[in-house]
């Protein structure tokens, strides 16, 4: 009878242990967001701290649920001898010690955020309140930034007609190379007997066969206008 009530009170806080868990991982999902947030505000809102206390709560809880089972597994010897609650109450206390370094890293993380945001915060006022005091800087400011912009117009334009240039190079010496061709396979057919006279013969007859498709696609227009 005092074993079934001891298991049955392990099941319960094993129970408990566990939604607790689930409890402070929703929480921890909320309390990372603040830090990712796009306009982190210079001191914690009533939500973060909220948030922040709450996860405390359930930390301390948890632990609490923890001790309570390691008792009960220390006073009942048939609890004791099962080494699968043994495992169980040692992955719970692995998770709460995990869970509370998350939510040290994630304070830090958020701390971190914050100081950043005021630190650019002071930073933008204070280069405005220089401008607002000093119009003639802002002036000269605004013109170094415009003549900024414009060498980097000028070195876009400079990149560009690099290319181009190098391109037109490029393009020079293929010509080059194919006159060369030409030239080689010209002297190689004026070597070759009978062969300049064939060539001749096929030019003469593409001159011809681009004539008469000239010729027919001229008659072709005109009938087309001609009925049209």
């Amino acid at each position: 009878m005092a074993s079934s009530s001891a298991s049955a009170g392990w099941a319960q806080l094993r129970q408990q242990a566990r939604t607790l868990e689930t409890q402070t991982e929703n929480l921890f999902h909320t309390y990372s967001q603040f830090s990712s947030a796009t306009n982190i505000p210079p001191k914690p809102t009533d939500e973060e701290r909220t948030t922040e206390s709450k996860i405390e709560e359930l930390l301390d809880k948890r632990d609490s649920t923890i001790s309570q089972l390691s008792r009960l597994l220390d006073s009942e010897t048939t609890l004791t001898s099962s080494a699968l609650k043994q495992n169980n109450l040692s992955l719970l206390r692995e998770k709460l010690l995990a869970h509370r370094r998350d939510l040290n890293r994630l304070r830090s993380t958020l701390q971190h955020a914050r100081d950043k945001a005021n630190l650019l915060t002071n930073v933008r006022s204070d280069i405005d309140e220089y401008r607002a005091n000093n119009p003639e800087a802002a002036e000269a400011d605004y013109m170094l930034g415009e003549r900024n912009r414009i060498d980097n117009s000028h070195d876009m334009a400079d990149s560009v007609l690099s290319q181009a240039y190098a391109v037109n190079e490029s393009f020079m010496l293929q010509r080059e190379t194919m006159a060369n061709i030409n030239r080689k396979i010209t002297m190689a057919a004026s070597k070759v007997p009978g062969m300049s006279s064939l060539i001749n013969r096929i030019s003469a007859r593409k001159r011809r066969d681009g004539i008469i498709m000239g010729s027919f696609i001229a008659f072709c227009f005109l009938m087309f206008f001609w009925f049209s």
